[in-house]
């Protein structure tokens, strides 16, 4: 089980960024797709996430600005990221629900992306 993330970079206050969650070695369903990010010096917090039914969830810093979406199976999801603001400087990280034929579930992180959003 793996996720890779990218799309991460340095970019300036008001502008956009796409990051992408590939997942691959998953044999069973992903439920649920979740964004989460750390700054330096804070907790983990979640940005986003997404269902295989096809909804999604939103932190209020990221309503308006965010759009999460992804491939029906969620192999693939991304985070389309607009308005950044140097607040939104961390890296970022996506989490796999994924449902197991015993009916628990587990869970696979990815290694991160770094957004920095600076003048």
């Amino acid at each position: 089980v793996q996720l890779v993330e990218s799309g991460g970079d340095l970019v300036q206050p008001g502008e956009s960024l796409r990051l992408s969650c590939v997942a691959s070695g998953i044999i069973d369903p992903i439920y649920v797709m979740r964004w989460h990010r750390q700054a330096p010096g804070k907790q983990r917090e979640l940005v986003a996430s997404i269902a295989a039914i096809g909804s999604t969830d939103y932190a209020e810093f990221a309503k308006g600005r965010f759009i999460v979406s992804g491939d029906n199976a969620l192999n693939t999801v991304y985070l389309q990221m607009n308005s950044l603001q140097p607040d939104d400087t961390a890296v970022y990280y996506c989490e796999a629900i994924i449902g197991l034929s015993s009916g628990d579930y587990s869970t696979a992180w990815g290694q991160g992306t770094q957004v920095t959003v600076s003048e």
